[in-house]
């Protein structure tokens, strides 16, 4: 008993290594632990905003309709890349479908990913996700390439990288709907 007593934090701890270790284990805590650690990113300053040298990219959605992203330009574009087997990024989605139900009619987004449709739509299910996929099918413009996942760019209006954010988020913060709302009145 006194071992325990004396040793308790090495031991939670050992068992929490133990459980990271493990595969179904490892998942849902990187997720938690993603969550806790994220907070609103902020807008860039106005001389670090880069402007979008080109919307031309071509994108597949899930239905097999191919999109350009040209279609949007002069309009709000929120644009995320993501994976189904990044921590971060999973951590990142509800705030992402709740900001999606709440601004879906007047901002563009686009999630980005290449993963295989059938395990993306086989998460999105069992989340009961309903942002809009889209799988790329061109480089991107050179200002939105990215390879760390995730990573999110808001674009205003005028094609200016106003947030530019790697890694895990808080999404439907106040902050974030403010810096929509502030977009979306440009």
């Amino acid at each position: 008993m006194k071992f325990l007593k004396k040793h308790w934090s090495s031991i939670l701890f050992g068992l929490f290594l133990i459980l990271l270790i493990i595969p179904q284990t490892r998942m849902p805590i990187m997720v938690t632990v993603n969550r806790i650690i994220s907070f609103s990113p902020s807008m860039k300053d106005a001389a670090d905003q880069k402007r979008l040298e080109s919307y031309s990219w071509a994108l597949r959605d899930a239905k097999g309709q191919m999109h350009n992203l040209k279609e949007v330009e002069g309009e709000v574009i929120v644009l995320n890349y993501w994976a189904t087997w990044c921590p971060p990024c999973v951590a990142e989605m509800p705030d992402f479908e709740n900001l999606y139900t709440a601004y879906k009619d007047r901002v563009r987004f686009y999630f980005i990913t290449q993963d295989d449709a059938s395990k993306v739509d086989a998460f999105l299910n069992k989340h009961n996700y309903s942002m809009p996929v889209y799988y790329p099918q061109s480089q991107p413009p050179t200002s939105l390439q990215s390879n760390a996942l995730p990573t999110t760019f808001f674009i205003d209006k005028l094609g200016k990288i106003v947030l530019e954010k790697t890694g895990a988020a808080s999404w439907n913060s106040d902050k974030t709907k403010g810096i929509l709302d502030r977009l979306l009145a440009q």
